[in-house]
């Protein structure tokens, strides 16, 4: 408890920050080391390295990725304004950098000294969109201006994700773009043309990258590929580990599919949940992220500056929509995208930036941020 009387940074952050939304994300990062415990192990011992190696590393990434987000919510909202320009410029900085000179991992160039950049422009692309969209709406600011850069950010920023090719990423920023642009204002029409615009982009795809074209005639007709061998083995045998563990699970450390699944501490981490822990855990852990989505589109909703009100939804669509896609990949819902469970997956890239989007969340739904005027002039 800090009394009414003091002043200052951190007793002002104390009185006004989300408790609920910190303590959520608290309790995901636990239940990160908790699922490292569980499904690293056996990838460690594959692979020849000690059986804890994965365990230690996310524990000690949580240290770190705490540590920013509680940063980060410090920030106002000019602030995180200037601090995500700056991430946006050095993230796409090294993106291009990977295409040039990064190593070549599973066909695509997306690493470049340990880091995976477009992590890290995910959550300054929406600040900087947000932003962008708020301008072009707000009297006396150069609305010709922001409507140009609201549209070009796009394009500027899933092209080099495309040539990686890194095809999840890029959807993950077009369905928040859109969705931004739908809360700005946009009519109706417009959304069915965005639509419509979408799934010829799609088809495009499908079309003329052999990438896309593989990944979804494996996905659909597993046996369409020459001699019978599918690259659809990672999401089946997810799969298979998910209705493996019933209802209740075979308990911890008793999994079996997580020691032939080669992801099974990043990307497929749901689907060891599911062997070991049950179909209740699984369900209870998607209702705690859509808990947090819920709460976060509400701390939005109830912010009376336009910016904070778009970054926040932004920033919580973003978070609920990257969940919902690696879920469905564990669930063979959709195609494997080789995307992260914010927070739970093993990963040092995704972990810090995750971290970094969830505090500008937390700047932004501060109670005492919704007063513009008094706080944060232009």
């Amino acid at each position: 408890m800090v009394a009414r009387t003091e002043r200052g940074p951190v007793a002002d952050w104390m009185r006004t920050v989300d408790p609920w939304l910190l303590a959520a994300f608290g309790g995901l990062m636990a239940i990160g080391v908790v699922m490292a415990l569980a499904a690293s192990p056996a990838v460690a011992e594959r692979i020849g390295l000690d059986t804890f190696h994965f365990v230690n590393r996310q524990t000690a990434l949580m240290i770190p990725s705490a540590a920013m987000l509680a940063a980060t919510s410090f920030l106002t909202p000019r602030h995180a304004r200037r601090a995500a320009l700056l991430l946006y410029l050095v993230a796409f900085g090294l993106i291009i950098a990977a295409l040039m000179f990064g190593a070549e991992v599973k066909g695509s160039r997306r690493w470049i000294a340990g880091l995976q950049p477009s992590e890290f422009i995910k959550p300054a692309f929406v600040i900087l969109a947000a932003w962008a969209f708020t301008e072009a709406s707000r009297p006396g600011s150069p609305r010709a201006i922001a409507r140009v850069l609201s549209f070009l950010i796009l394009p500027v920023t899933i092209v080099p994700l495309i040539l990686q090719p890194d095809f999840g990423q890029t959807l993950l920023i077009t369905v928040v773009w859109a969705a931004l642009f739908f809360l700005a204002g946009l009519h109706w029409f417009w959304v069915l043309g965005l639509g419509g615009f979408g799934l010829f982009g799609a088809l495009l795809a499908y079309k003329f990258s052999p990438h896309v074209h593989d990944r979804i005639q494996h996905f659909l007709n597993p046996d369409s590929v020459a001699g019978g061998v599918s690259d659809t083995f990672q999401v089946d045998t997810a799969l298979q580990s998910l209705l493996s563990g019933g209802w209740f699970g075979r308990g911890p450390g008793e999994g079996v599919y997580k020691r032939i699944l080669p992801d099974a501490h990043t990307d497929f981490v749901f689907a060891v949940a599911g062997e070991e822990f049950g179909m209740i855990a699984c369900l209870g852990l998607m209702a705690f992220f859509g808990l947090i989505v819920i709460r976060g589109l509400w701390l939005a909703q109830r912010n009376c500056d336009p910016f904070c009100r778009s970054a926040a939804a932004g920033l919580t669509i973003m978070f609920g929509v990257q969940s919902w896609i690696n879920m469905a990949v564990n669930l063979r819902a959709i195609p494997a995208k080789g995307m992260t469970l914010p927070f739970i997956s093993y990963g040092g890239s995704s972990a810090i930036a995750l971290a970094i989007g969830m505090g500008f969340l937390v700047a932004l739904t501060r109670r005492n941020l919704a007063t513009p005027s008094v706080l944060d002039q232009p």
